[in-house]
């Protein structure tokens, strides 16, 4: 169990570093019906992240046995996220544009935000590439039914701490965090282009590696 943590841990730090979900859950925060809206984006937000690795823990108990076949699905998944870090490093600059459905967040009602945290997590294509990767990881890992339910727990929980933590603690001091949350807002919007190109290309080297050794195996 501890191997495989260890494996889920970077990709884990990839989702949970991205930028647009923890800036549009700061701006739910700032909103009409900030409460209720944001915790409903936590929950969109969580239910993303475990359902797409569940399903790809299901394909890789499905490839037991096929090592090279889970290689190659690594090294195609860390050839990609190599290339997007790539990319992102090279159009990096300062303050990146926001969505445009950004903008309507301020009146946003709960189930949106829901809907939106689910999409935000299960379809954007930096995330669901990190989330195969890591339903890969713990199906291919020979766990048992409660050995792989608490992988996929830790990672959901790991890949989820940056936009439930803010959250939760606005339940608790919102008044004392709106100055902050905004500072941290705009720190991100500045920033985070350059961690997250960096970020990316690491656990895309690290992907391509155990790719090549899966088939290579």
């Amino acid at each position: 169990m501890g191997a495989v943590i260890g494996d889920l841990l970077p990709l884990a730090v990839g989702v949970a570093v991205s930028p647009v979900p923890v800036i549009a859950a700061i701006l739910m925060l700032m909103g009409v019906h900030a409460r209720t809206t944001s915790l409903g984006f936590v929950a969109g937000w969580v239910l993303g992240v475990a359902v797409a690795t569940t399903v790809f823990v299901f394909l890789g108990q499905a490839m037991d046995g096929a090592a090279g076949g889970r290689g190659w699905i690594k090294l195609v998944l860390g050839v990609a996220l190599f290339a997007f870090g790539v990319h992102q490093w090279k159009s990096r600059s300062g303050d990146a544009p926001a969505p445009k459905w950004m903008g309507a967040i301020d009146q946003m009602a709960p189930p949106a935000g829901t809907g939106i945290g689910f999409v935000l997590a299960a379809v954007n294509p930096k995330n669901l590439m990190l989330c195969v990767a890591a339903g890969m990881t713990i199906g291919s890992a020979g766990l048992d039914g409660s050995g792989t339910t608490v992988a996929v727990i830790v990672f959901t929980v790991l890949a989820s701490s940056t936009v439930a933590v803010p959250v939760i603690a606005y339940q608790i001091a919102a008044d004392r965090l709106r100055t902050p949350l905004d500072s941290l807002k705009g720190w991100l919007q500045k920033n985070n282009q350059t961690v997250m190109a960096v970020l990316i290309l690491v656990i895309g080297a690290v992907l391509i590696g155990k790719g090549i050794g899966g088939v290579t195996a």
